[in-house]
C-alpha cells in the first residue's frame, strides 16, 4: 500500500467539494423544490463540486508520484 501525506487544508477542501457534489445530487433527486429550481441548484452544485474535485485529486496524485521518486 502506498502512503501519501496530505495536509489538513487539502483534506478539508476535498471533503467540502465532495459534499457539494452530494448535495447537488440530492437536490436533483429530491422533491422539495419545484422542478426548475431543483435542476438549477442541483446542476450548479454538481458541476462546481466536480470541477473543484478534479484539480484537488490531481494535486494529491501528483504529490504521491513526487514522494515515490524521492
Amino acid at each position: 500500500m502506498r502512503e501519501v501525506t496530505v495536509t489538513l487544508p487539502v483534506i478539508s477542501l476535498i471533503a467540502v467539494t465532495r459534499g457539494m457534489l452530494g448535495a447537488g445530487l440530492a437536490l436533483l433527486l429530491g422533491e422539495r423544490l419545484n422542478g426548475k429550481q431543483r435542476k438549477a441548484a442541483g446542476w450548479t452544485l454538481v458541476l462546481v463540486g466536480a470541477a473543484t474535485t478534479v484539480p484537488l485529486a490531481l494535486e494529491v496524485m501528483g504529490r504521491r508520484r513526487r514522494e515515490e521518486r524521492g
